[in-house]
């Protein structure tokens, strides 16, 4: 069978003869090193990835992705949502929203947060994190509210247990002050979504909202607009809207910490990407060594007629072999172990969450 010769010896160095045991430590150890730095990036790179879908998920599909309203926030919704919305590109018709910053107080405790009014559905997002009560519970002038199980743990509240919301933006002057508006809330599901948003965001009915912060009937705050990838909100921004319209999105609450993770996981493939560059350099000494320790044999190439460009030819052809092995290798094995980490941890008694159950989220993508 007929072989290019360079390819031919170059591989034949590869694998090294049976005698030649210098050749094939060096051949192997090259591999090797490749192996191990292509293996740890495609493993702590669908770690990351993992962690960021997952809190994509968690987060931005609770959250309102993006608002468009009306200058004064005090947008109509009696002649349904404006046309030029559909430009955006919304997995799901526009829903009017009402949204602002509320108090929430129990008995016990009180904090802050965000609340947010919907019109509920029966595919509403926070209906998949409801480990208490049911999205039809959430019925017009029944003042129902959901909170998340983290708050619910803070304020000390359970189902059916009583809250007062109110909203200093809504507050009137009267005789004893500035009086912010507030009303009795019933507790009437908890979600768990598995992050912060837990102890931060009320949900109630539309309607209610309203009332609460006096707007005028068929008026929200805005329409919230649904994305297959939250992040398209940063081009779907510069699209020209008609005078008056607004845009936010989620980055406005959330935008640090999604920017935090991205700079994470960049640096976290640089660091790797330079593990697997110290590899190739030591390819490159090795064969550095292994020419030293051939020159008879290259002697005899070149007296029966070899080209210098053909012998440099033979070890790029094993340098490079032993790149291309040790990448697919890697890649393999990295997917292995990525697929097996969670078990594997669990086997050593490692614990990586302080809250028992939980486990690192994969995502094996071909995009960092």
């Amino acid at each position: 069978m007929f072989h290019p010769i360079s390819a031919f010896i170059g591989l034949r160095y590869l694998r090294g003869r049976s005698g030649d045991k210098f050749s094939r430590f060096v051949s192997y150890m090259s591999t090797a090193g490749i192996t191990i730095g292509v293996m740890s990036l495609v493993t702590v790179l669908s770690v990351m990835n993992g962690f960021e879908a997952q809190l994509k998920g968690r987060i931005l599909g609770v959250l309102p992705q993006a608002v468009v309203s009306f200058d004064d926030e005090k947008t109509s919704i009696s002649q349904g949502a404006p046309e030029f919305l559909s430009s955006y590109g919304s997995i799901r018709e526009p829903e009017p929203i009402v949204r602002s910053e509320a108090i929430i107080q129990s008995s016990s405790q009180l904090t802050a947060g965000l609340m947010i009014g919907i019109e509920p559905s029966g595919n509403d997002p926070i209906g998949d994190y409801l480990i208490a009560g049911r999205l039809s519970s959430l019925q017009p002038s029944e003042y129902s509210v959901f909170i998340g199980h983290s708050l619910a743990r803070k304020l000390n509240v359970t189902l059916g247990d009583k809250v007062r919301l109110m909203v200093t933006s809504a507050s009137q002057f009267t005789p004893l002050g500035r009086i912010p508006s507030q009303r009795n809330f019933t507790v009437a599901g908890i979600y768990n979504t598995g992050s912060d948003v837990d102890g931060l965001l009320m949900v109630t009915h539309i309607s209610d909202a309203s009332r609460l912060m006096r707007l005028p009937k068929d008026t929200a705050t805005g329409w919230r607009l649904f994305f297959d990838d939250p992040f398209v909100v940063s081009d779907l921004q510069e699209i020209e809207r008609p005078s008056g319209w607004h845009w936010s999105d989620w980055r406005a609450e959330r935008g640090e910490l999604f920017q935090a993770v991205k700079m994470e996981k960049n640096m976290m493939g640089l660091m790797l990407g330079l593990i697997v560059g110290v590899a190739a350099f030591n390819i490159i000494s090795a064969l550095i060594m292994v020419v030293m320790e051939k020159q008879s044999e290259i002697a005899i190439l070149k007296t029966q007629g070899m080209s210098d460009s053909q012998i440099l030819a033979i070890f790029m052809v094993q340098g490079a072999s032993s790149g291309i092995l040790g990448s697919i290798a890697g890649g393999v094995l990295g997917v292995a172990l990525a697929l097996n980490l969670n078990n594997l941890l669990d086997s050593m008694g490692v614990a990586l969450f302080s809250v028992g159950g939980s486990s690192l989220w994969i995502l094996i993508t071909l995009k960092s």
